[in-house]
């Protein structure tokens, strides 16, 4: 037996990040890509809200009933749209966002947080208030900053030259602001992250270490040991 994570990606380029995560033993993946959603919501004026939440949740409803035994959304606008009382079978879900959302709530003082889908950065923020007035944190004190030329590198397939453009931004903040702690908002910049971090001595936060030990404590719950 194993434990079955069906993970939606709006963008391929993630599968390797989740693919590469320290589980137990017995943890599985199954990959699902739509980016035609996100697409469409961009160019279709008539297509509104309403409509892509029903197919939000048609989607995760399919990978339910496709064998998952817990479901990783790793899209930040697919986990903004999710109403998760539309659902009709109930699954553990994973929001890539909701444990980085904890570690940057825990930390006292000016943040910055770097964005290169500018389409993300309002959801986002708001679902970082949300969350940490949910939880009983104060309200983080986030500063945004957004590099939308990497963003469009990543969907042209050219992820040499967004890891380059990332990685200048970071040096670029944290050169302003030594002290201010500064952490990476999307999957697509974290190896950007590790590389800067790594080269200048630095913890870059970014959502996948997080997320690592949520999944960890999930397949613990379901009977398997790292």
């Amino acid at each position: 037996m194993s434990l079955n994570i069906a993970c939606l990606h709006a963008h391929e380029s993630n599968i390797g990040y989740i693919g590469g995560l320290n589980v137990p033993e017995g943890v599985t993946w199954t990959h699902y890509v739509d980016p035609g959603l996100i697409a469409r919501m961009a160019a279709d004026a008539s297509f509104i809200d309403e409509q892509a939440k029903a197919h939000v949740a048609w989607q995760l409803d399919w990978m339910a009933s496709a064998g998952a035994d817990a479901i990783l959304i790793t899209c930040t606008n697919y986990i903004a749209l999710l109403e998760e009382e539309r659902l009709r079978i109930k699954l553990p879900i994973l929001k890539i966002d909701e444990p980085f959302f904890a570690e940057i709530s825990r930390c006292a003082g000016p943040q910055m947080l770097l964005f290169t889908n500018p389409a993300t950065v309002e959801g986002t923020s708001g679902r970082l208030r949300a969350y940490a007035a949910s939880q009983g944190y104060a309200q983080p004190q986030i500063e945004t900053a957004v590099l939308p030329e990497a963003f469009e590198l990543v969907m042209r397939g050219d992820k040499e030259a967004s890891v380059k453009l990332v990685r200048q931004a970071l040096d670029r903040l944290l050169d302003a602001d030594p002290a201010r702690p500064v952490s990476v908002a999307q999957l697509s910049m974290v190896d950007a992250a590790r590389l800067t971090g790594s080269a200048r001595g630095v913890t870059i936060g970014h959502p996948l270490r997080p997320l690592e030990k949520a999944v960890q404590a999930l397949a613990r719950a379901h009977g398997y040991e790292e």
